[in-house]
């Protein structure tokens, strides 16, 4: 009986450990721009035409 009221004490430490961390991540601007990195890949970089070809 022991090793369950552990066992759910050390799940709930977890849980709120990683509910804290998610929180922090929302508060420091982590998820504010979805949609750039998903589409920045189908745009080729701009060259620069005035650089000499060697």
């Amino acid at each position: 009986m022991i090793i369950i009221v552990l066992l759910i004490t050390i799940s709930l430490a977890i849980a709120v450990t990683f509910l804290a961390v998610f929180f922090w991540n929302i508060k420091s601007g982590q998820y504010d721009d979805m949609y750039t990195p998903s589409v920045r890949m189908l745009f080729d970089p701009k060259k620069d035409d005035n650089k000499p070809v060697s």
